[in-house]
């Protein structure tokens, strides 16, 4: 996506903003360049009405403990503006107050808390953070916050340099390790990658935002196009102040039937054939019907825009309305639309290059599969796969940094999920909120539904599909020199694996039919996936280019024992009594481990430096075996035989063997009997 027209002489960068923290007001703007307001100054605290979190979001919650942090955030678009997602970078730091050169009146505290951040209409994280962090420095070491030039320079040179930039190569994942991710959360990835295909509310927490804010883009740059042309949707969301609390039924009206034809993603066992009566029930299917009449137009008026008229997908989606005109749009105007002078029967141009259904005058150009276009539905650029998938679309947001102060947005009615990131502690102790919690510090992924539970179960082939990720990763690690630079095991190699994974996947739900086929990917997962709002989108617009794909897991396969043993692995990492007895064997092998080395340590150390009674008894028995007192010599002797009374029992022992006695006599007889015996029982067997 390449800046065109006015905006591309304007530049992408839109502000450049310092956030600081008053000990009577809390946060506030301190400044902006150009003004956030244009009637107004640059040093003016005011602030749009979609903008009124900014100041929490730039100035994260708890940022004193830590001298510097990073903050990723997005921010709504404002009103009547062609920009759609903003995109804020903030590099946060704190000095002490006895070092400024220039202390003003207001600066109370012995520490001074500033943020420097930028707003971008476009998502180059790592890239904005990396000149920011250089421009914060200095503007810190000046230690006069009265001098704003160079906050004018840095606003006109990330114009200059970034003007005409486009959203393609290893620039927009700059700072975002998929090696580290996997590193940490191993298998755990893929299931965090399933959970946000079905649109579930996913909350990541750590501490601090730098922390928090990479691993939650790291999982969403796996998804192909997601980072470039994906969030452009992620952010319509409305300040509290401007929602009313109580929401009467006229208010909702038309809103709350859209969404309700949108955001049904807690089946579980449902099929796309069966999302009629069976899934919804009466009521909801009416208002689907009521939804499709609404925004379908009429038959009268319908037959000219069939045929003339040149459709236009939505500029950007309206925040009032969580369904946009096309949502609803009945396939068969999707399919006469394209008439077969302009398109051979292999849904290919003339050119050769295979087309997706978009509006006239938005072809995906020269650049073949590479290239992007509008989406007819989606109304997000699209590869002619149709990714990235619209996933966050529609009143499902992608948050990075949540202040607290958007709490409310957990709960709202127009916000059917969300992707979000948040370090302060109440949002981890309110799970009911949340569908999964991601725990970052200690990898660990809180799933309270057991059903949604068994829908991200691994199978066979997953796990497969897993485990030589981590094999590649953890294998290639061990060259420190090597480390992350080379293609097997390295960050473009990993996204390249999910790309095939996704791209495999849909092309094996196109296979209704086939339930071996789709068993490998998990078919309670697969139902569930299909009733979701990204897939409807995709599946409701035809792709070409996907017949190119073949069906089927990459790794499906025969079953055998490294299966078995792999299957046990996973679950004695991810169950909870798993994780039980794999503590208490480590703890008890530990243990063992440790006392054995102490015993061995202690007979060492006894052997080469005996005691001193050790050594005194030695000594003791020594003297006395060569010194026998005159008891032992006493007891020596009365324990030596009489003279002759050795010969004496010698001749009485051969006079008994000789001529031996009645019981003797008859001890032999009976032991003859028995072996006798013994012998015949021997022969019947």
């Amino acid at each position: 996506m390449e800046l065109n027209g006015k905006e591309e002489l304007k530049g992408p960068v839109l502000h450049i903003v310092v956030v600081g923290f008053h000990h009577k007001k809390g946060c506030q703007v301190e400044y902006s360049y150009p003004p956030l307001i244009p009637e107004e100054g640059h040093d003016s605290n005011n602030l749009p009405e979609e903008w009124k979190y900014l100041p929490f979001l730039a100035l994260p919650d708890g940022a004193h403990n830590y001298q510097e942090d990073t903050v990723f955030f997005h921010l709504p678009p404002l009103a009547g503006a062609d920009v759609k997602c903003v995109y804020g970078v903030s590099c946060y730091r704190q000095i002490e107050a006895k070092s400024l050169k220039v202390r003003l009146a207001d600066v109370t505290r012995e520490t001074v808390q500033k943020s420097v951040c930028v707003l971008s209409q476009l998502p180059l994280y790592g890239l904005l953070q990396a000149k920011l962090q250089l421009i914060t420095h200095a503007y810190f070491e000046e230690k006069d916050f009265s001098q704003i030039s160079i906050l004018k320079e840095l606003y006109e040179h990330m114009n200059s340099s970034l003007r005409g930039t486009a959203l393609e190569g290893s620039q927009v994942f700059l700072g975002m390790s998929p090696r580290d991710l996997i590193l940490h959360f191993r298998h755990k990835v893929l299931i965090l990658f399933k959970l946000i295909l079905l649109e579930k509310k996913v909350l990541f927490y750590v501490s601090p935002v730098n922390r928090l804010v990479g691993a939650l883009m790291t999982v969403l740059s796996l998804f192909p196009g997601m980072i470039e042309h994906g969030l452009a949707d992620s952010s319509h969301y409305r300040p509290k102040s401007s929602v009313s609390e109580e929401i009467t039924l006229g208010d909702c009206g038309s809103g709350a039937e859209d969404l309700v034809s949108v955001s049904v993603t807690d089946i579980t066992n449902a099929t796309v054939e069966l999302m009629g009566e069976e899934v919804f029930g009466e009521d909801h299917t009416t208002s689907i019907v009521k939804a499709s009449r609404r925004t379908s137009p009429s038959p009268e008026t319908s037959t000219p825009a069939r045929e003339n008229t040149q459709l236009k997908p939505p500029s950007r989606t309206s925040p009032d309305s969580s369904e946009s005109d096309w949502e609803t749009l009945d396939p068969s105007v999707l399919e006469e639309g394209t008439s077969d002078s302009e398109v051979g029967g292999s849904g290919v141009l003339e050119t050769g290059i295979p087309i997706t259904v978009q509006p006239r005058g938005l072809s995906a150009g020269p650049g073949g599969q590479g290239a992007v276009s509008q989406g007819l539905v989606s109304g997000l650029e699209e590869d002619q796969y149709g990714l990235p998938l619209a996933i966050f679309t529609k009143g499902y947001l992608c948050l990075p940094y949540m202040a607290l102060q958007q709490h409310h947005l957990l709960s709202d009615v127009t916000v059917r999920g969300f992707v979000a990131g948040a370090t302060n502690i109440l949002f981890r102790q309110q799970r009911h909120l949340s569908d999964a919690i991601v725990d970052v510090e200690e990898a660990k992924l809180q799933i309270g539904d057991p059903e949604l539970r068994k829908l991200l179960g691994l199978t066979t082939a997953d796990l497969r599909f897993a485990d030589y990720l981590v094999k590649h990763v953890t294998e290639n690690r061990e060259d420190v020199f090597l480390d992350g630079t080379g293609w097997e095991g390295g960050d473009e190699w990993i996204r390249a694996q999910f790309g095939l994974y996704i791209h495999s996947l849909l092309s094996s739900t196109l296979l209704e039919d086939n339930e071996k086929l789709l068993a490998d990917w998990g078919a309670p997962f697969i139902s569930a996936w299909r009733i979701t709002h990204n897939y409807r989108v995709w599946f409701i617009n035809k792709h070409p280019a996907m017949a190119e794909i073949t069906p089927g897991h990459p790794f499906q396969g025969q079953y055998s024992a490294a299966d078995l043993k792999l299957r046990f692995s996973h679950s004695v990492q991810n169950s909870e009594r798993g994780k039980k007895m794999g503590a208490a064997v480590i703890t008890t092998s530990r243990s063992v481990v440790q006392t054995g080395k102490a015993v061995g340590e202690t007979e060492s150390a006894s052997l080469a430096n005996p005691s001193p009674v050790r050594q005194t008894n030695r000594q003791t028995d020594r003297y006395s075996l060569a010194n026998p007192s005159p008891v032992r010599q006493t007891i020596q002797l009365s324990s030596q035989p009489f003279p002759g009374e050795r010969e004496r029992e010698s001749e009485t022992n051969r006079h008994s063997l000789a001529n031996p006695s009645p019981v003797r006599q008859t001890d032999r007889h009976t032991n003859r009997k028995t072996r006798i015996l013994q012998t015949k029982c021997l022969e019947n067997l």
